[in-house]
């Protein structure tokens, strides 16, 4: 009864019923990253009852992430993030299982983790991760939700793997040259990387639940100054050096 309590304000919903909660408590996601991005996406994750998050991350909880990474709290500065998080999530909902992977993974830690979920949200605050993450996705088929946030201006979008012909990230970022901008040089609006945090849940939630429309294949930006939003649409790119592996 307690259960279906917890869940019934999602199953009152006419595209959300029983059978797509159980494929929600049945799900496994992971979250690369538990900063701005991971901590409203694993909160929302966790109450909406997946029914196990993994969350890696290797840094630790320091005061100036406190401005936007609300699953950590003064009392856990120097604490690893990704056991932070798991100590929040477990006092959220401790009918699900959750799991912390203390530091970064090696690529073949993160390939083993990547096959071990069925959905991956990229939560990472710098691009030489993404390419990695995104090419194991598609390796093992794991549809990958990504989003990324600097000062005002945040974006979001999903590479559902599963399709053979999906677009990877080098064939929407094909160049990447010099540093990362990154909040710690550029200033990051909190609300921005919660809205794209809880983007990604939701995003997340569609792909295991099998409603609604995910973007795939959909770029969506946002200037968080005025809140607007442009969508861009995008496909796999034949001069791809990523995809070009594939075949």
């Amino acid at each position: 009864m307690e259960k279906e309590n917890r869940y019934s304000r999602h199953e009152l919903l006419k595209e959300f019923d029983a059978h797509t909660q159980e494929k929600i408590s049945a799900s496994k996601v992971l979250i690369i990253g538990a900063g701005g991005l991971g901590s409203p996406a694993s909160l929302y994750l966790a109450s909406s009852g997946v029914g196990r998050i993994t969350i890696a991350d290797g840094d630790t909880v320091d005061l100036t992430n406190l401005q936007r990474q609300v699953i950590h709290n003064m009392s856990r500065i120097g604490m690893n993030k990704a056991t932070s998080a798991k100590a929040s999530l477990e006092a959220m909902n401790s009918e699900i299982d959750i799991r912390a992977f203390t530091h970064r993974p090696l690529l073949e830690e993160l390939e083993e983790l990547i096959a071990d979920h069925d959905v991956v949200l990229d939560c990472t605050d710098n691009t030489a991760s993404r390419y990695p993450i995104s090419e194991l996705c598609r390796r093992h088929k794991k549809p990958l939700v990504t989003a990324g946030a600097v000062a005002f201006d945040g974006q979001i979008t999903v590479f559902d793997y599963r399709d053979p012909d999906s677009a990877c990230y080098a064939c929407l970022f094909p160049n990447h040259d010099g540093a990362d901008e990154k909040a710690s040089t550029k200033g990051v609006f909190a609300p921005l990387v919660g809205t794209l945090g809880c983007m990604q849940a939701s995003e997340a939630l569609k792909i295991i639940g099998g409603f609604g429309k995910p973007l795939t294949g959909e770029l969506l930006m946002v200037d968080a100054r005025s809140w607007s939003w442009w969508h861009m649409k995008y496909s796999r790119s034949e001069d791809c050096p990523c995809c070009a592996k594939e075949k």
